[in-house]
């Protein structure tokens, strides 16, 4: 089973178009967007598990980051709303394609360092990094999520289970340095109490449903 992301890929800056708010008249329908998001990436994450000669040694069970990208508008306003600025070290746990990692570096001169499992997508990834010309900025390490070095990020961004997530909360805690912010893309981290949430609605989102940022501030 394949997932293709979004046409467009990653085109110049585009205008955010979201609204800042904590209770949103489409409750209903993000709630819905997260349930059926939820239900897709267990079946990705049952379909796409590792052998388990091939598994990480730390590793859960189970893929917790199956490939879904985020649209591209998100994944901007996710950078946004951390408020990364340049120079700063951005992070991204399950970096996919690279998009967030190439934007952090593009867009906001930050240092910015991906982590990914998946061999074909680390290639692609690494191949685009070269071509834009963003080597010294941007990298793609191939490792488990879990193994990652956190401990200088400013910004983590993360788009995972419910139960990665429960999983990355006691080393979040443990590992971030006070003032680092974790964004995450639609999914809350187990026991943190968020300092905000985004609600992007965008028209041409490929699912049509709002997706819902939330910010959380060591």
């Amino acid at each position: 089973m394949t997932i293709r992301p979004e046409r467009g890929g990653l085109g110049p800056a585009g205008r955010l178009v979201y609204t800042r708010s904590v209770k949103s008249p489409q409750t209903g329908r993000r709630r819905t967007r997260a349930a059926a998001t939820l239900a897709l990436l267990c079946l990705l994450s049952a379909l796409g598990s590792l052998p388990a000669a091939e598994a990480p040694a730390r590793a859960p069970k189970g893929n917790v980051a199956p490939y879904y990208p985020t649209p591209i508008e998100v994944a901007k306003a996710m950078l946004e709303e951390g408020g990364l600025q340049p120079g700063q070290l951005h992070i991204d746990l399950g970096s996919g394609d690279g998009r967030l990692v190439i934007l952090a570096a593009r867009n906001y001169g930050a240092r910015s360092v991906g982590y990914e499992l998946d061999p074909k997508l680390v290639i692609s990834s690494r191949r685009q990094i070269d071509e834009m010309g963003l080597a010294e900025q941007a990298k793609i390490i191939q490792q488990d999520l879990f193994q990652a070095d956190l401990a200088e990020a400013d910004l983590v961004t993360v788009y995972l289970l419910p139960r990665a997530l429960k999983m990355l909360r006691p080393i979040f805690e443990r590992e971030l340095k006070k003032g680092a912010v974790v964004v995450s893309h639609d999914f809350e981290i187990p026991e943190w109490e968020p300092t905000r949430r985004v609600e992007h609605d965008e028209q041409n989102e490929i699912d049509g449903l709002p997706h819902t940022i939330y910010i959380y501030q060591r």
